[in-house]
């Protein structure tokens, strides 16, 4: 996931992910800050810095810790579900000018394992390809996990779509039921009325 998004100087901006359990998340981003005179936005946003905390689908923070006008954080998912990660700067100027508007470029990776490619060149052939089959085995587990928590949210979505037309059937029966009985006490009440009025 790559995106940027724009926000205020002491604004609070969340987004959320749908990740599996025992999942790595690694996150790089980058600040830059308005000018107002260049109509454009700074390479860089130096002496501002982001606080960037992400909460578990329980309420529990996994991370919370301020890092630089750009940064990598990472954290590994013990729930499968939605996270909510948020960033906000530490901006100390007062409210009434600090509206200047920050760009946050970012780019999330989710069950990845990068290799150091440096490392992988100092070592020899065996010890390469041993590496890039661990890398390889990771990757395959991530896949994995993925499959499993996509099967898990498909049944749930199946046992919801079961509960739901079981409950439209149940309430077309009973709607039957109802009509088929007023029917019966419509046509009861009026034979009632035309023998009391003596019609028939």
């Amino acid at each position: 996931l790559a995106l940027y998004f724009h926000i205020g100087e002491r604004e609070e901006k969340c987004i959320i992910e749908d990740i599996p359990s025992d999942t790595l998340v690694v996150g790089n981003y980058k600040v830059q800050r308005w000018d107002i005179h260049k109509h454009d936005f700074l390479e860089s946003a130096p002496g501002l810095g982001m606080f960037v905390t992400v909460t578990s689908p329980s309420g529990e923070v996994l991370l919370s810790k301020l890092y630089g006008p750009q940064g990598t954080f990472s954290f590994t998912s013990y729930l499968s579900g939605e996270h909510i990660i948020c960033f906000q700067s530490n901006s100390t100027r007062f409210a009434v000018i600090a509206g200047s508007k920050l760009r946050i470029h970012l780019d999330i990776r989710v069950g990845e394992h990068f290799l150091d490619e440096s490392a992988i060149q100092a070592k020899d052939k065996v010890n390469e390809v041993n590496v890039r089959l661990e890398h390889l085995i990771e990757q395959i587990h991530h896949v994995t996990r993925e499959q499993d928590y996509e099967r898990e949210r498909e049944e749930k979505f199946r046992k919801t779509s079961e509960e739901t037309n079981s409950n439209i059937l149940w309430w077309a029966i009973v709607q039957t039921l109802i009509l088929i009985s007023v029917g019966i006490w419509q046509i009861k009440s009026l034979r009632d009325f035309f023998i009391a009025k003596k019609l028939v």
